[in-house]
């Protein structure tokens, strides 16, 4: 016996019309954070597993901002993913403007590529996640 999954496609759809789509938090008619199609923030949150799955989102978008610079996707694994751990946290706009580390990077000098963001205003504000990240990129785990 199968599942019918019209009736659950025809309730998705009417959600969906119902509630409308909004890609960033607002609050509801309530005061309610909302996000999506209706989902409440304030008293729902979201799943681990939902989060996990925003996780590997956001870092197949952050491989996609750097695929294009040639001080990326010319490192070594380890390096890469320093980078990557940088751009999730901060965003490419920002990581854009690590000039040093950049000019670094572009001669595979990864002592003075991590150095130059142990100096940064970045590493100050994320502790210990900075040190980690610049010994990512210095020599891998």
């Amino acid at each position: 016996m199968q599942l019918d999954l019209k009736p659950l496609k025809d309730l998705v759809t009417w959600l969906k019309k119902d509630e409308g789509f909004k890609s960033h938090p607002y609050l509801d008619t309530r005061k309610i954070v909302t996000i999506g199609y209706g989902r409440n923030l304030d008293d729902n949150g979201i799943s681990e597993e939902e989060a996990e799955y925003l996780l590997l989102n956001d870092i197949k978008k952050a491989k996609a901002d750097l695929a294009p610079f040639h001080w990326y996707i010319n490192q070594p694994e380890h390096v890469q993913m320093a980078l990557i751990n940088m751009c999730f946290n901060m965003g490419l706009p920002r990581l854009l403007e690590f000039h040093e580390m950049i000019g670094y990077l572009e001669k595979n000098d990864y002592t003075r590529a991590s150095q130059a963001a142990l100096i940064s205003e970045w590493a100050a504000e994320v502790g210990e996640r900075s040190k980690e990240v610049a010994m990512m990129m210095r020599q891998g785990f």
